[in-house]
């Protein structure tokens, strides 16, 4: 029998270490020492507001998020506007922000049009976005599958040339709001493809929240089989309370990339009552409760996150903030 190995916190007792802790997965893989947390927010988390949030409060947000730690800000997306009123001002996002040494800002961009826009105005990093139904995939993107990758083709090819990192974005992992469950070998075929493409990694949706971990393991074990587990993320949406537990499934099955929105902002238009992303708050105290490095200060998260609810007159998503309020 293999020996489990407990690392201490220095406030735990052994018991409360081996339930807090669990150093290692059924296969005898420790989690993660560090994770990389890809802040969403200010795309993801803000494209879906129905009023225009002001470019000087996304620009605002952008740079406090920077003084917090966080090495990855998914700052815009370089779409039509006639899509996505929202990001209509990523311009002059990109334009007016503070880039601080050690953070990458990357951008969401579609086709090849939205990529040489971003990257004329100093974008150093962009993301592409598919998804492992066919049904979404039209609905979303207006093409089928293999479609939408005959257009990022024409993206990997641009920035192989221009030497621009390229992330993908394979959303319904979990399950469609058209299709219902996805098969786990449908994401593994998408996202073996996007990463034959020369996608550097590829971020797991669970664009709807109806995911549970024992979904999230079998759909892992399916992708894992395609592409390195050192080139995935995972993307958690909590529309049934579920992201924390999938994210730590996915934790010991090996992941250690989360993506995640301050203040939980977001959601999905295609799943009524979602409740949008996962709060970078409660993936940061969760990961810090592992005793998983970061680097992110929570404190000033939250902070962040206080800013970005007060200026759209909302209350945070997240738990964390919302106890840490009260103490």
């Amino acid at each position: 029998m293999r020996k489990l190995q407990v690392v201490l916190l220095p406030h735990l007792s052994v018991s409360q270490a081996y339930k807090l802790h669990p150093c290692w997965n059924m296969q005898g893989t420790r989690l993660p020492e560090y994770v990389k947390i890809v802040e969403v927010g200010p795309r993801d988390g803000l494209q879906n507001e129905k009023q225009i949030v002001p470019t000087s409060v996304k620009v605002d947000l952008i740079n406090r998020l920077s003084e917090t730690g966080l090495s990855v800000i998914e700052a815009t997306s370089f779409v039509s506007p006639k899509w996505v009123p929202q990001m209509g001002d990523h311009t002059d996002v990109m334009r007016d922000i503070r880039r601080h040494p050690g953070v990458n800002y990357p951008v969401l961009t579609p086709n090849l049009k939205g990529f040489q826009s971003a990257i004329a105005v100093g974008a150093k990093e962009v993301a592409i976005f598919g998804a492992a139904s066919e049904s979404f995939s039209k609905k979303n993107i207006n093409c089928t599958i293999e479609e939408s990758l005959r257009r990022f083709d024409e993206v990997m090819k641009a920035a192989k040339v221009a030497n621009i990192p390229v992330r993908a974005y394979v959303s319904c992992v979990l399950g469609c709001p058209y299709e219902g469950k996805i098969q786990p070998e449908a994401v593994a075929e998408v996202a073996k493809k996007m990463y034959s493409m020369g996608c550097y990694e590829i971020s797991l949706g669970d664009t709807i929240g109806v995911g549970t971990p024992g979904g999230m393991q079998a759909m892992l074990e399916a992708v894992t089989r395609e592409v390195p587990v050192s080139a995935l993320a995972v993307h958690c949406h909590d529309t049934y309370g579920q992201a924390l537990a999938n994210i730590l499934t996915a934790l010991q099955m090996g992941v250690s990339v989360v993506d995640s929105s301050v203040a939980g902002l977001g959601g999905c238009p295609y799943a009524k009552g979602a409740s949008g992303n996962v709060a970078t708050e409660d993936v940061v105290y969760m990961l810090h409760g592992l005793g998983i490095r970061t680097g992110v200060d929570l404190a000033k998260l939250t902070s962040v996150g206080s800013f970005i609810s007060a200026a759209l007159g909302r209350r945070t998503s997240s738990k964390v903030a919302q106890a840490m309020s009260k103490l």
